[in-house]
């Protein structure tokens, strides 16, 4: 339920009126915009007696939500969208966030490089992996707690703010001192233990739709974290698993626009896992930006066919920097920046 009080509402009156909304054992989230503030209350709002609220003449208006996820909810915010800041970097409203780089970090040399090319191609950030979830045991997994000392170099040397996958909760204490934004794959969207200990940080998570997810699905795992206090949430589309083979996995574009209906949070698109092949990155990107995401993870690669994970999917520096000019000028029909 939400509450939407005028601001000429004294703030004894308002803060008696949480206090007794916390009594009855709710909790109250509150936002502030230019003409209302509003109280949105999560728990059990069946206990409220509403004609006591409507009593109230401060309280305009009373809006029942009848989705399970609250602090996610478009209706709990004052505005349309919430704006991610990284470092001056934004996730959302006017701007389309570019993040790019290797799938897997596997040198200095290969990183720093790599950084220093997307940076010049209008890249924001830099995504790199450093602990790597394979499907076969067998498979390259990463350089750990060495790949993040080497995203640390690429950061240092170009500025950008740097993105890599969690894979468990024993890493948290790491990825929350050495990480700008905390990406928790598509394997780990509905590992709650994990996500409430991230809810406990202030750090950005950039939040990968499940394999097989649904959307309210996904929106419920982005309501733990930010349960926890953690409202610095990017939600991202990284295609779904369906009986198509020609693809990796089918990327679900009508799920941007739904989720503008339904959230606030900002949304990126990931074309690289979704298609599974490098040609198909650039038409995917293109279309995620024409049908509103607000920004791409992008895998490039200065050496695809030698690269250690998913070299199939990745574009080199040089097609990347072609990609972003030509999404500048579909980001401008929209009025938006890249």
């Amino acid at each position: 339920m939400i509450l939407v009080l005028s601001n000429e509402m004294p703030d004894e009156e308002r803060l008696e009126l949480i206090k007794k909304m916390e009594e009855i054992g709710l909790r109250v989230h509150e936002s502030q915009g230019e003409r209302y503030r509003l109280l949105g209350l999560i728990g059990n709002t069946s206990t409220i007696d509403r004609n006591r609220l409507n009593a109230i003449r401060h309280i305009e208006k009373i809006i029942p939500v009848q989705e399970s996820y609250k602090l996610a909810n478009k209706a709990f915010h004052t505005k349309d969208s919430t704006i991610i800041d990284v470092k001056g970097n934004k996730i959302g409203g006017e701007n389309i966030a570019l993040i790019a780089g290797p799938c897997s970090v596997e040198s200095e040399e290969q990183i720093v490089s790599i950084a220093k090319d997307i940076k010049k191609s209008g890249a924001k950030f830099l995504r790199g992996g450093a602990f790597k979830p394979r499907t076969s045991p067998y498979s390259f997994q990463g350089l750990g707690s060495e790949g993040l000392d080497l995203l640390k170099i690429a950061r240092e040397e170009t500025g950008l703010p740097i993105v890599s996958e969690i894979m468990s909760v024993r890493y948290i204490d790491e990825f929350a001192e050495n990480v700008d934004i905390i990406q928790v794959g598509a394997r780990n969207m509905q590992n709650f233990d994990l996500l409430k200990e991230l809810g406990e940080l202030k750090t950005p998570i950039l939040l990968k739709r499940g394999l097989s997810s649904t959307i309210d699905e996904l929106l419920m795992s982005a309501e733990y974290i930010m349960a926890g206090g953690n409202e610095n949430v990017i939600l991202c589309e990284r295609g779904i698993r369906t009986f198509e083979t020609q693809t990796r996995n089918t990327l679900d574009l009508s799920a941007i626009p739904v989720l503008k209906k339904h959230t606030h949070l900002p949304i990126i698109v990931d074309p690289s896992h979704a298609g599974g092949m490098w040609w198909l990155v650039e038409p995917l990107s293109k279309a995620a930006v024409a049908v509103g995401a607000d920004g791409l993870i992008i895998e490039v690669h200065n050496d695809p066919e030698n690269a250690k994970c998913d070299g199939q999917q990745s574009i080199v520096p040089e097609r990347f920097d072609t990609l972003t000019k030509q999404l500048r000028k579909i980001a401008e029909l929209d009025n938006r920046i890249i």
